[in-house]
């Protein structure tokens, strides 16, 4: 099954502009297929590995790093190593960037039990 752009880019929650510049910008580990008249049309694996890219980028993997990890996967098997690397580099940025998160939730959480409490105290004077 190949999907439009149009499509590819429903199923992916991106604009077609975003396929387009993932495209354009070597994103893509393949270049996308193309029908008789000429429009972009995509396949499952298309959009697995551009669902990949869409997660790289949401967890803050510069593009650079995703062209780089693009062009090891196009370039094929022996370069596993520079593959495993780069993702656990980026994995180590995710995991301190969730630590920072989880500890800005928790000062949040404690504020608002501080006002919950408040709020629980102020209404017992009050019954």
């Amino acid at each position: 099954m190949a999907l439009s752009i149009a499509e590819a880019a429903a199923a992916c929650g991106l604009s077609a502009d975003t396929l387009r510049y993932y495209e354009r910008d070597g994103l893509l580990v393949r270049p996308v297929g193309r029908s008789a008249s000429g429009h972009r049309r995509y396949t499952d694996s298309d959009l697995g590995w551009i669902e990949m890219v869409t997660r790289l980028r949401a967890t803050g993997m510069p593009i650079r790093d995703v062209r780089r990890y693009a062009a090891l996967v196009r370039a094929g098997d022996g370069n596993e190593v520079a593959r495993l690397e780069l993702l656990q580099a980026h994995r180590e940025r995710v995991l301190a960037d969730l630590a920072e998160v989880t500890a800005h939730l928790a000062a949040i959480d404690h504020k608002i039990d501080l006002y919950a409490g408040r709020l629980v105290d102020s209404a017992e004077l009050t019954a």
